[in-house]
C-alpha cells in the first residue's frame, strides 16, 4: 500500500486539510483588538502585520533550497511545528513583541508552502500528477472554507469563546503534525537529487549486438515483450549547492528570455503584490467602515463565500475556449482594472455589504487571473523550470510588497491609516489594469498587422484563386 500513489497523496490531503482549517482567521483583528489581547488597531496594523512580509521574504530563498535539499518531508513537518508554535504563541501571549514573533513564524509557515506543493511529484509517476495536484490544492481550499464556515458558527451563535478556538486549532494542527510523520521521505527532488536512467550492461551489450547483425538482415533482441521500465536502472544523482546554483541560474535566463513568460511573470508578481497587501488588512477596513455595528460577526462568511466563488471562476477557466497567447494580457488589464473598480468602491463606501461584495469580486477575479497566468506560464515548461519560475515570481511579489509595506504601513515609514492605504492599493491596480491594456491592445494590433502582410495579394478573380487566400 505504502508503494501505491494513493497513499502518500492521502496523508497529505489530510495534513492539507488539518493545517489549514483555521476557525479564528477571519475573527483576528476583533481578537487581537479586543478585550483578549487589548491591542489598538494602530499597533495591529502598522506594528504587528508588517513583521509577515519581512519574515516571508527573509526565510524564502532560503527555505526553496533546504526544501530540495532535504527532500520535502522534514520541511512538511517543520511547516506544522512552526504552525503550531504560532498558534501558541497567539494563545498564551499578548504583548506587541510577542505577536511580532507570531507573525516571524507565520512567515516561515507561509514560505514553507512550497515543500508542500512540491512533495507530491517526488513520490509518484508523472501521469498521476494531474489528478494529486488537484487533490492537493482542492483540499487546502476544502479547509479555508471549512475553517471559515466553522469559526463563522462558533461565533455567531457563541459556542466558544476566541482562545477556546484557539485550543481548537492546536488540536487540528497536532493532528496534521501526526499525520506528516508518516509521509514517506521521497528518494528524489527536483535540484539536488535527481533520478537519472541508464542501461544496465546487459542492455548496452544487446544494443551492441542488435546494431552489428542489423547490417546481416538479422536483429537480435533482448527482453522482448517487457516494459522499458525494467530496460532501465535508475540512479540517484546528487548535486553540489555549486551546480543547482549555477544550473538555477542558466534556467532562469534561459525561462525569462521569452517575452511571453515576461510579461505573464510581470503581471503575476505585481498583481500577487497587491493580492496579499489587500487580504492582509481587508479586517482593519471592515472594522473601520462600521465600527459602531458588530457586523465582524459575518467575516467568516464572507470568506466562505469568497473562497468558493474564487474556486469556481478557477475551475471553469479549464472550460474555456479562448487563445490566451493573443487575448491574454488584455484580459489582464481589462480584469484589473475591474479589480481596481472593486477597491476603490470598499475603500470609499460607508456600508459594509457593499465592501463585503467589493471583496468577493475582487478575491474572485484574482484567482481567475492567476489561473490564466499560472496556466501560460507552465504549459511550455518541464517542472523543474516550472518550480523556478514560481518561485521567482513569488520572490518578485515579496519584493514589491517589502517596499509597500514599508513605505506605506511601517510605523517606521509614513504609517498610513487604513483608508489611505487601500486608496494606495486601489491606485496600484490601477495601474497594472493600464499597462496591461496598452500592452495588450498593440499585441493585437501587431498581431492584425502581421497577419495580412503574410497574405498574398489576390492575382485574378477566378474561382481557384480563391484557395490562395487561406
Amino acid at each position: 500500500m505504502r508503494r501505491d500513489w494513493k497513499y502518500p497523496t492521502i496523508l497529505l490531503c489530510i495534513y492539507g486539510f488539518f493545517s489549514t482549517v483555521k476557525p479564528l482567521e477571519p475573527f483576528l483583528i476583533p481578537f487581537l483588538t479586543g478585550p483578549d489581547k487589548n491591542l489598538t488597531t494602530e499597533q495591529v496594523n502598522n506594528q504587528i502585520f508588517p513583521v509577515w512580509t519581512y519574515s516571508y521574504l527573509s526565510v524564502l530563498v532560503p527555505v526553496f533550497l533546504l526544501t530540495d535539499w532535504l527532500r520535502y518531508m522534514p520541511v512538511v513537518v517543520f511547516q506544522c511545528v512552526m504552525l503550531f508554535i504560532t498558534t501558541a504563541l497567539l494563545l498564551w501571549t499578548a504583548s506587541v513583541p510577542a505577536m511580532q514573533a507570531t507573525q516571524f513564524f507565520y512567515g516561515v509557515v507561509t514560505a514553507s508552502d512550497i515543500a508542500y506543493f512540491s512533495y507530491i511529484y517526488s513520490v509518484i509517476d508523472l501521469k498521476r500528477y494531474r489528478k494529486a495536484t488537484s487533490y492537493s490544492r482542492s483540499v487546502q481550499l476544502l479547509g479555508y472554507t471549512v475553517g471559515s464556515v466553522l469559526g463563522q458558527l462558533l461565533v455567531s451563535f457563541d459556542l466558544m469563546s476566541y482562545n477556546n478556538i484557539l485550543v481548537f486549532t492546536l488540536v487540528l494542527t497536532a493532528i496534521a503534525l501526526l499525520t506528516s510523520f508518516f509521509l514517506p521521505v521521497p528518494q528524489k527532488s527536483m535540484f539536488f537529487h535527481q533520478r537519472r536512467g541508464r542501461q544496465t550492461a546487459a542492455e548496452q551489450s544487446n544494443t551492441i549486438n542488435a546494431s552489428l547483425e542489423n547490417g546481416g538482415g538479422e536483429m537480435v533482441e533482448s527482453g522482448e515483450g517487457e516494459p522499458d521500465a525494467e530496460k532501465l536502472e535508475e540512479s540517484i544523482v546528487t548535486q553540489s549547492c555549486g551546480q543547482v546554483l549555477l544550473q538555477l541560474w542558466r534556467d532562469f535566463r534561459h525561462c525569462y528570455s521569452s517575452r511571453q513568460l515576461l510579461y505573464w511573470s510581470v503581471w503575476w508578481a505585481m498583481a500577487t503584490c497587491g493580492y496579499n497587501q489587500t487580504v492582509n488588512y481587508v479586517q482593519v477596513l471592515w472594522e473601520h467602515v462600521q465600527p459602531s455595528q458588530n457586523f465582524s460577526i459575518y467575516n467568516g462568511g464572507v470568506e466562505a463565500v469568497s473562497n468558493l466563488l474564487s474556486a469556481a471562476t478557477a475551475y471553469g477557466i479549464g472550460f474555456t475556449e479562448v487563445r490566451w497567447e493573443q487575448w491574454g494580457e488584455l484580459a489582464l488589464g481589462g480584469f484589473s482594472g475591474l479589480s481596481a473598480a472593486s477597491l476603490f468602491l470598499m475603500t470609499f463606501t460607508g456600508n459594509i455589504w457593499v465592501c463585503y461584495s467589493g471583496y468577493v469580486v475582487f478575491k474572485s477575479l484574482y484567482m481567475m487571473l492567476i489561473t490564466i497566468a499560472m496556466y501560460q506560464i507552465a504549459a511550455d515548461l518541464s517542472m523543474e523550470r516550472y518550480a523556478l519560475v514560481f518561485g521567482a515570481n513569488t520572490f518578485g511579489a515579496l519584493a514589491l510588497q517589502t517596499i509597500i509595506t514599508s513605505v506605506v504601513v511601517d510605523s517606521r515609514g509614513l504609517g498610513l491609516a487604513i483608508i489611505p492605504q487601500f486608496t494606495v492599493y486601489s491606485s496600484y491596480f490601477l495601474v497594472i489594469s493600464v499597462v496591461f491594456l496598452l500592452r495588450g491592445l498593440f499585441s493585437i494590433w501587431r498581431a492584425q498587422r502581421s497577419r495580412k502582410e503574410t497574405i498574398p495579394p489576390d492575382k485574378d478573380e477566378t474561382p481557384g484563386s480563391e484557395e490562395h487566400r487561406f
